[in-house]
């Protein structure tokens, strides 16, 4: 009787043990609801950081690689708008995932986002009347961003970062943007006017037979680089208006810049290059005589844009626009910092899959 009394205590101390290192069961942590203001100077409630994330509307490419710089992303994202081929190809980069997920037209309706059931759509600021209001009646959390400029990108990040959760990585990234307009600030101080070459920048389209050449406006990111890496926009009082303008080959020879800078968001620009070299009208130009006919870098997506490459796009135009104040700059090193640092993808992948649609000419 004596032993098994023992054996009974020992087996009992031994459970209780058990049950003291288990400890006593916690609920679940909550997150913290968050108040976001986003672009249009609305505050957007959330009851906590979103977990099924929405990115649709036009232009939302410039919205989901911005997205994609914060940790996390591909677990919470479950739907994409479609994209070209080359955006695609990126986009399956960061989010291997990406091909499975719900994909909607950029044009589609606020009836089929709510039906994939987010608890946060992300839309550009222009996309609110025709899609994002719905998407409000509905009860369903809608931020809108602007991404268009240095000063709305740093706020836009703050942006994001508070309603993902994630502040501290939101400074970081500006940290990033804001080192560069530093030191391009930096290498560009005391210019003189003279010192500043007429600069040019195109962007190239073709639909069927019929080729135009159009120049941005005024206050959009693209003269803003070139205003910043030391060059004098040549075309500023032709661009006056809300988008894009088109310029004849008379327009573009009474200007005789010092530099073109071609874009062609549909494909190569340096093909481009290569073409307007032969043509014997564009061979005129002092440009072209010079060797000036330059094609805008680009990866899957060209460097000139408010996409999250402008500040990859400024250093590279900085270096072209001003070569001697900006000698020390290696741009393939640039190009991996970014990557890396940014979104987190390996050397290896970077070299394989992104350098060589690179021409840091």
């Amino acid at each position: 009787m004596t032993r098994k009394w023992l054996s009974g205590i020992v087996l009992w101390l031994l459970v209780m043990s058990l049950v003291a290192c288990a400890g006593t069961p916690t609920a679940a942590p909550t997150s913290p609801a968050l108040n976001v203001t986003d672009a249009l100077g609305r505050e957007v409630h959330l009851s906590a950081p979103p977990q099924r994330i929405i990115v649709s509307g036009r232009a939302n490419f410039m919205l989901s690689n911005a997205l994609y710089l914060f940790p996390n992303m591909p677990s919470r994202v479950v739907a994409l708008t479609k994209a070209s081929q080359q955006a695609a190809d990126f986009l399956l980069l960061l989010d291997p995932e990406a091909q499975n997920k719900t994909r909607f037209a950029s044009d589609a309706a606020a009836e089929d986002i709510a039906a994939a059931g987010p608890d946060l759509v992300l839309l550009k600021s222009y996309m609110r009347d025709s899609v994002g209001v719905t998407l409000e009646q509905l009860s369903i959390p809608v931020i809108y961003l602007d991404l268009e400029t240095p000063e709305q990108y740093q706020r836009d990040l703050q942006t994001l970062g508070q309603a993902l959760g994630a502040p501290e990585r939101a400074t970081e990234l500006w940290a990033y943007y804001q080192e560069i307009l530093d030191r391009v600030a930096q290498g560009t101080q005391g210019l003189t006017d003279a010192q500043k070459p007429r600069v040019l920048l195109l962007q190239y389209s073709a639909t069927g037979n019929e080729i135009a050449f159009k120049v941005p406006p005024e206050k959009w990111i693209q003269t803003t680089l070139v205003t910043l890496a030391g060059g004098e926009p040549v075309w500023r009082e032709a661009a006056q208006g809300g988008g894009w303008t088109v310029v004849t080959l008379e327009q573009i020879a009474a200007w005789n810049p010092d530099q073109i800078y071609i874009i062609y968001y549909s494909g190569s620009a340096a093909e481009i290059v290569t073409q307007l070299q032969a043509d014997p009208q564009w061979a005129e130009l002092a440009a072209v005589r010079a060797g000036q006919l330059i094609p805008f870098a680009a990866d899957y997506y060209s460097w000139d844009q408010p996409d999250t490459r402008w500040g990859l796009g400024l250093l590279w135009l900085a270096q072209h626009i001003q070569p001697e104040r900006f000698a020390d700059v290696d741009m393939e090193a640039e190009v991996h910092r970014f990557f890396e640092d940014l979104y987190g993808l390996d050397r290896a992948v970077i070299d394989a899959n992104i350098m060589p649609l690179i021409e840091l000419k």
